[in-house]
């Protein structure tokens, strides 16, 4: 029934007009599409997290949406504003998130940002992973958590308490086909310490996707899985979308990684969030954009530079013979004969859990149970009285180990400076000579501008870019790089690989990386190891 404004002020006509003025707005409300979120002119309270221009972007409710970006354009200070993690000083967000019941952000919008957290930042410690000792005998297994983080099973479990009567599955129907598209099982009676960088993707995707969420917020879900197992979840997210309830916004750096399931693109650049876009439209757009540079003159740079350290003596780099390492009753090496010679470049490779993180932890003095091996680095067994301090002297290394347990807030330029003397933090002060290194190096990677910015301030990808002028910066004679191209965007990731392939080049520098994407090996590369995952 529509209403009319019965004021005896207005004439009839005017009545007439104000009716029909209601009735169009109600009409037009009817006729605009859901929009799940809506953030109108935002800008954050807080001026650390805040873009550099008021911020308008809407998800209609039947889009899949990627958020695209460089490398610190805003990415995750947009993500932080649409979830309500950062307030707003000014502007509007509404949700809506039929046709579900709940009201609650949190119930309804889960963020996965891959930063690879074990769990608490304030329980984690740089070589945990490989110190069993340390670890609690008590924690649940990794089926547990799963589990767990069914809401059903939650509800079923918080009723059988009360009741005390056995717990429901809930829906572990889905959970068990998530274990198989996951290839999680060998690892469900493990502790979530002893899985590999892939394994605990797998398991924090997995834990999403069970939380039954109208949205869905993944930060470079596939960083760090091998090939497969991001084909299997590209699959299941496709899957997902098809169901009709399950809205997916992907926060990538990587036109490659853009699923042909999505729809439409925003991209933020500098600090603004630009207009919508068709995926089409956005990747034609891109793909007629010429590089930026050749990197030629950077390669340059770092082949030309003078020595500044001193090399071991010995052709061996490192000789491990019938080397293996178990945690309980799970064997990740067995019976590994591998030499490395000096200036060999090494491509390692292997699905996720195969064991790769596991053996770089053994040649960068990490893992305790290299003095049960008979390992050899640098002419020296371990364990026949070196430190581990003089075997790190001649390593540089980033690893996802090194930049989840680097949570110091310090300036970028003392973060690289550690990496002079091997230390999570800055406990020795550099002089001026080694400082001017470091400003060096950062340049190399084009993070220079950042020297005195906060690390925990930067992006993810910042980050890394700090983290390899860390590797760097003493010259070192062994190069070991697991996966250091993680969350680049596409023009750093070919910065990396110049200056990764122009420093192996090097007289008697030795290389060793790891990653999944087979281009972003330098043309360097003379040597390869692929491991297979012990079942």
């Amino acid at each position: 029934m529509q209403s009319y404004n019965s004021n005896p002020n207005q004439t009839h006509r005017q009545q007439e007009e104000v009716a029909q003025s209601q009735e169009n707005r109600q009409q037009q409300e009817i006729a605009q599409p859901q929009q799940t979120i809506n953030l109108s002119a935002g800008m954050a309270r807080n001026p650390l997290v805040r873009l550099k221009r008021p911020a308008s972007i809407a998800f209609g409710a039947d889009e899949q949406v990627a958020i695209m970006g460089l490398n610190g354009a805003g990415k995750t200070l947009l993500v932080g504003m649409l979830t309500g993690q950062y307030p707003l000083r000014e502007g509007q967000l509404t949700y809506d998130f039929a046709p579900s019941a709940s009201t609650s952000v949190y119930e309804n919008i889960k963020y996965i940002a891959f930063r690879d957290t074990y769990g608490s930042a304030d329980h984690y410690y740089y070589q945990q992973r490989w110190n069993v000792h340390d670890q609690e005998e008590d924690q649940p297994t990794v089926g547990q958590l799963l589990a767990d983080a069914d809401p059903e099973r939650r509800g079923a479990k918080a009723a059988a308490e009360r009741s005390n009567q056995p717990v429901a599955e809930g829906r572990a129907e889905w959970r068990e086909r998530l274990y198989d598209l996951f290839d999680l099982r060998p690892v469900l009676e493990k502790r979530l310490m002893l899985l590999s960088s892939g394994e605990l993707r797998k398991f924090q995707l997995i834990k999403a996707l069970l939380a039954n969420a109208r949205i869905l917020i993944l930060d470079n879900p596939f960083i760090g899985l091998d090939a497969e197992a991001r084909e299997q979840l590209k699959s299941v997210l496709e899957r997902l979308t098809k169901m009709g309830r399950l809205q997916l916004v992907l926060v990538l750096s990587r036109l490659d990684d853009v699923p042909e399931f999505v729809t439409h693109v925003w991209e933020v650049k500098d600090g603004e969030v630009g207009q919508k876009q068709t995926r089409e439209a956005y990747l034609a757009r891109l793909s007629q954009t010429p590089p930026r540079h050749s990197w030629a003159s950077l390669r340059e740079k770092v082949l030309t530079l003078p020595a500044t350290a001193e090399a071991p003596a010995c052709d061996m780099v490192a000789e491990l013979r019938g080397v293996r390492i178990a945690y309980g009753d799970r064997t990740i090496l067995d019976k590994l004969d591998w030499c490395v010679r000096r200036g060999e470049r090494w491509a390692l490779s292997g699905k996720n859990g195969s064991g790769k993180s596991t053996l770089l932890s053994l040649l960068c003095a990490d893992n305790p149970q290299s003095y049960a091996c008979d390992i050899s680095l640098f002419g020296r067994r371990r364990g026949s009285g070196e430190s581990i301090w003089e075997i790190k002297r001649h390593i540089g290394y980033v690893s996802p180990e090194l930049h989840r347990s680097y949570l110091h807030d310090l300036p970028a330029i003392e973060i690289v400076a550690s990496g002079l003397h091997d230390s999570i933090g800055l406990y020795k002060r550099p002089h001026e000579e080694q400082f001017a290194r470091c400003e060096w190096w950062m340049d190399v990677f084009g993070v220079a501008h950042l020297k005195g910015e906060s690390f925990l301030r930067l992006s993810s990808g910042e980050q890394r870019l700090v983290l390899l002028a860390r590797a760097f910066v003493k010259d070192p004679a062994l190069l070991i790089l697991d996966e250091p191209l993680h969350g680049l965007d596409t023009e750093n990731r070919a910065r990396v690989k110049a200056v990764i392939e122009a420093f192996s080049q090097r007289e008697g520098k030795t290389l060793i990386m790891v990653t999944h994407y087979e281009e972003e090996l330098p043309a360097t590369i003379t040597h390869r190891l692929r491991l297979v995952r012990n079942c």
